[in-house]
């Protein structure tokens, strides 16, 4: 099978310095050939079974996925490609996801937190929220049950808002308790009214059309068909997935 989807080298120059190196005990397989399996994992949506035997043994490559997601190296990446986004137009948005039947049945310990899934009308979904900036650049990513309002993960995205810009949204954003919780960050809301809204505020229809950046990186996104479809039984897992993702999607503008 092809390599179209491993790391170039301006990629990995990105992605090298960011993870752990404290080698220990027998010699570790290389950490850019454990990548490239997670990265050919991520984009086909293959089991890690079926990973080719070229990315090392298939149980480490899955077990340092598992490792650096603890460490929070996943979201640092992120975190570090997201660093020179600087706007003054930001937008949110969510996209419904379907659950595949392997995506269900995770292991449950004490009051362990549902792995946000809900049964909607598609059946077992669950709702990837993000928020960009003008470019279609991600800024922040959560997750919810596939059932549950948009608003019900805003509070997350709200933080990442920088004070003093605008934020595009589309009329489920429109509620009273949301654009107070904007207006105390000095962000702007640009949201079309609903129909039953008696205080009609302010809306630019000129400058709502740029909203479709972020509907290019939901577009973008789910190209990795490990996002299209969710296979992952543990939330912070399918997460990190979108997380490695977005990062590859941002290192394409190296």
């Amino acid at each position: 099978m092809g390599h179209r989807f491993e790391l170039t080298d301006a990629e990995w120059a990105v992605i090298e310095p960011l993870l752990p190196n404290k080698p220990r005990g027998v010699p570790r397989v290389d950490d850019r050939r454990v990548l490239n399996g997670i990265f050919w994992v991520l984009r086909t949506g293959a089991p890690w079974e079926d990973m080719p035997e070229r990315y090392g043994p298939r149980t480490t490559v899955y077990n340092r996925f598992n490792r650096w997601r603890k460490a929070g190296v996943w979201a640092r990446l992120l975190e570090h490609l997201q660093a020179d986004i600087e706007d003054s137009l930001y937008m949110v948005d969510s996209s419904v996801v379907r659950v595949h039947q392997h995506g269900t049945g995770a292991r449950k310990k004490g009051d362990q937190p549902h792995e946000e899934t809900g049964r909607s009308r598609g059946g077992l979904t669950t709702k990837l929220h993000a928020l960009t900036d003008s470019q279609g650049n991600v800024v922040s990513l959560s997750l919810s049950p596939g059932q549950a309002h948009d608003l019900s993960a805003i509070p997350d995205l709200i933080e990442a808002v920088p004070e003093d810009t605008v934020l595009l949204a589309d009329k489920a954003y429109d509620a009273d308790g949301f654009t107070a919780a904007l207006a105390e960050r000095r962000v702007c809301p640009n949201i079309p009214n609903k129909r039953n809204r008696k205080d009609p505020r302010g809306f630019f229809p000129s400058l709502y059309k740029l909203r479709n950046a972020v509907e290019r990186y939901f577009g973008k996104l789910k190209h990795f068909r490990r996002i299209a479809t969710r296979y992952e039984k543990r939330a912070d897992n399918y997460l990190a997935m979108a997380q490695l993702a977005s990062a590859r999607i941002l290192m394409r503008r190296l």
